[in-house]
């Protein structure tokens, strides 16, 4: 399985996948800090990579259609947020994926205690 981080996950979320064994790139690698949200998108999909995200804005499975690639992994952070959220919500994915449930195709919203899944039919 491979991963795009976007820009707002940093170095940790990183870490988490590669020592997990999994392709990771992420947006500042690739020269794509500050990119459009739609181009992302069609990028992630192009390379057959699950979008990592902390924004909302992929949450919306009409405007960005999970089936279109490689799946979109929505974390969502509680109310006041700590450093180590990020990393947790990390590792809440890792685990699901592990235990063989399909990111691919399908939009996952990641939050501390489950993770809500739209998979269009």
């Amino acid at each position: 399985m491979k991963f795009k981080l976007d820009e707002n996950l940093g170095e940790r979320g990183r870490s988490l996948l590669v020592a997990a064994g999994y392709d990771v790139e992420t947006v500042g690698s690739q020269g794509m800090t500050s990119a459009e949200v739609q181009t992302l998108f069609e990028v992630c999909a192009a390379e057959e990579r699950a979008l990592v995200t902390l924004d909302l804005d992929f949450a919306n499975p009409f405007r960005f259609p999970p089936q279109s690639g490689a799946g979109i992994a929505v974390l969502r952070l509680s109310k006041p947020t700590a450093v180590l959220d990020i990393e947790y919500l990390v590792r809440v994915l890792l685990a699901a994926i592990a235990k063989g449930d399909v990111l691919s195709g399908h939009l996952w919203i990641v939050e501390r205690d489950r993770i809500r899944v739209y998979a269009p039919e």
